[in-house]
């Protein structure tokens, strides 16, 4: 208990200082100071204090009886991660060695504390040490082969939210050393870290107009594992692949928008998305739906292809719908709420939700594009934070096999989701 107080305490300390941190940095009195001691508060400076705070909390951690200070310097590292990032952005400070040295202190602040916890038996020796050999791989051999190739060097959203889910796992790794009871996430949380390192390093080579069909294309694998794993009866597994293909599907519109994209992307898109929140939520219906599973299966296939084919030959034409506003409740929305209930409810239940997502993606009633819209409103910082707790709270839920939980985050998420793209809808993206 009182390593959680430890823990909370600094947290809720390190946050302050965040939130003010970034917002006095926005006046012109505290960017001036910043520019004229460069040698405190330059990007790369703060990158050099956080190193060296993070060395100092490892020691007194793991050999010295000081561990609640250690806590606290090394929250306070952690939190400095997304302050050097500000400072360059708001004093035009950026640099090429700054794109470098950034994520190099990022390991050099998780990596060690990892280490330490893997062998006083935390976490485990082996997916550490393979999270290991890909940071070192992607920082010294593909960043080497970026900078001949004359490509950025920069971290990439894998690597920021892998980035704050490694400072939260030493954290949480603190935590159980000191309650031996708690449940063991972290193998679990570390293997997502090791996938989003993955990622980091390899979208790194990919051309950037080819991002958004790779994100479509992941996202109607998901779609097609979803079914074979509904098939096996595996819903909890099969309901979690659909929700990484909206991930994908969440992202594959703005690459496009950003990075442009080949002639066949938008067909590969539609057809994904069909595949993923049409043919996956029903047959998830269909097996857990009980003697009328197969008429709403089918009532549910017709909503959501009637949605996707009306927002193709009519939404995308009409003068009157703001861009990043969909006449109708999106597809994956609709399919969260499907998901959600067949996880919590019994049939006759699954069968009225099915009948609401349906009527609802169906109307005319307006909702916000969650990436075009209302994700311009969410502060960057948070998102990422917000994408990481996803992650942690998933890797619980699957330790503890407690599939209503997962269900009532499901519905949750919708219902955030419902409130905020109602909010949002008069709000330019």
């Amino acid at each position: 208990m009182e390593r959680l107080l430890v823990i909370i305490v600094s947290a809720a300390i390190g946050t302050v200082f965040f939130l003010w941190f970034s917002q006095a940095v926005k006046k012109p009195s505290v960017r001036k100071y910043i520019m004229s001691h460069q040698w405190l508060m330059h990007p790369n400076s703060i990158c050099y204090w956080r190193t060296a705070m993070a060395a100092l909390g490892f020691i007194l951690y793991f050999f010295t009886p000081y561990q609640s200070p250690a806590i606290l310097i090394f929250t306070f590292a952690a939190i400095l991660d997304g302050a050097d990032g500000i400072v360059a952005r708001e004093c035009d400070l950026g640099s090429r060695w700054g794109e470098w040295l950034d994520p190099m202190c990022d390991k050099l602040t998780y990596l060690p504390p990892l280490i330490g916890f893997a062998y006083t038996g935390i976490i485990s020796i082996e997916l550490v040490w393979i999270l290991i050999a890909i940071e070192i791989t992607g920082q010294f051999f593909a960043r080497r082969i970026l900078t001949w190739l004359k490509f950025s060097g920069a971290a990439n959203n894998f690597g920021k939210i892998k980035a704050i889910i490694c400072f939260g796992l030493v954290i949480l790794c603190a935590l159980m050393d000191k309650n031996q009871g708690f449940i063991n996430i972290a193998d679990g949380v570390l293997v997502g870290c090791i996938i989003l390192s993955s990622a980091s390093v390899i979208f790194k080579f990919i051309p950037n107009r080819l991002y958004a069909d790779i994100l479509s294309g992941l996202n109607f694998c998901c779609g097609v594992t979803s079914l074979i794993l509904t098939h096996f009866h595996s819903f909890a597994w099969a309901i979690c692949i659909i929700i990484a293909g909206q991930l994908f599907d969440l992202f594959d519109g703005r690459m496009a928008l950003k990075h442009g994209g080949t002639k066949f992307g938008p067909y590969l898109d539609d057809i994904a998305d069909f595949v993923s929140f049409g043919l996956a939520p029903a047959y998830v219906i269909v097996q857990t739906g009980g003697s009328l599973a197969w008429l709403f299966g089918a009532i549910f296939i017709i909503g959501v292809a009637f949605r996707l084919i009306r927002f193709i030959a009519i939404d995308k034409n009409l003068t009157d719908l703001p861009e990043g506003i969909f006449n109708g409740l999106p597809s994956p929305a609709g399919a969260l709420i499907v998901l959600g209930a067949s996880l919590i409810s019994t049939p006759g239940i699954l069968w009225g939700m099915t009948s609401l997502s349906v009527a609802l993606m169906v109307s005319h009633i307006r909702f916000a594009h969650f990436g075009r819209v209302i994700l311009k409103h969410i502060p960057k910082q948070l998102f990422f934070l917000i994408s990481a707790s996803i992650i942690v709270t998933l890797s619980f839920i699957f330790k503890t096999k407690n599939v209503q939980m997962f269900g009532y985050l499901i519905l949750i998420s919708v219902i955030v989701y419902v409130v905020a793209g109602r909010k949002w809808i008069h709000q330019k993206p």
